[in-house]
């Protein structure tokens, strides 16, 4: 999935890491000829890639951000509170993830392109919600659960 370049730094060993609005960092090393990214290596290189997408796998996978820290909690739903904008194509705010966790019956989590995806979350279970990527979730009969917002620690 394609996130936009928010930013730059050097990890400890003083590698480029683009920094993805999604909140993850990818290294854009210019290691020729494995990697050809010359613009990488001067000031006025990478501030030209801000704003420009790279793949970012850890969304395809799913994965919360290292450094994200819930601060933000639904109260509990059953199957027949849940908001209609729940049950509708809806998704969370730019660097907002969310956890939807299970606490009894079965939640379907459906996901819309580009990351197409579905399951049944069992009463334990819990689900990620990629930040900004459309998604909607359906009862299977009776159903209790809630969804956890995560985003950087440091952007209080």
């Amino acid at each position: 999935m394609l996130r936009a370049i928010d930013g730059f730094h050097q990890d400890e060993r003083g590698d480029w890491v683009a920094e993805l609005r999604c909140g993850h960092g990818q290294h854009v090393r210019h290691h020729p000829p494995f990697f050809s990214r010359p613009w990488v290596v001067t000031e006025e290189g990478r501030a030209s890639r801000l704003g420009s997408d790279l793949p970012c796998v850890l969304c395809e996978r799913f994965e919360l951000p290292s450094g994200f820290e819930a601060y933000k909690r639904t109260p509990d739903f059953t199957a027949a509170s849940i908001p209609d904008g729940l049950k509708r194509h809806h998704s969370t705010k730019p660097g907002v993830w969310a956890v939807i966790n299970v606490l009894e019956g079965r939640l379907r989590y459906v996901v819309e392109p580009p990351l197409v995806h579905e399951e049944v979350i069992e009463a334990g279970g819990r689900a990620v919600v990629v930040a900004e990527v459309l998604h909607h979730v359906e009862p299977e009969g009776e159903v209790r659960f809630f969804v956890e917002f995560y985003r950087c620690a440091t952007a209080r």
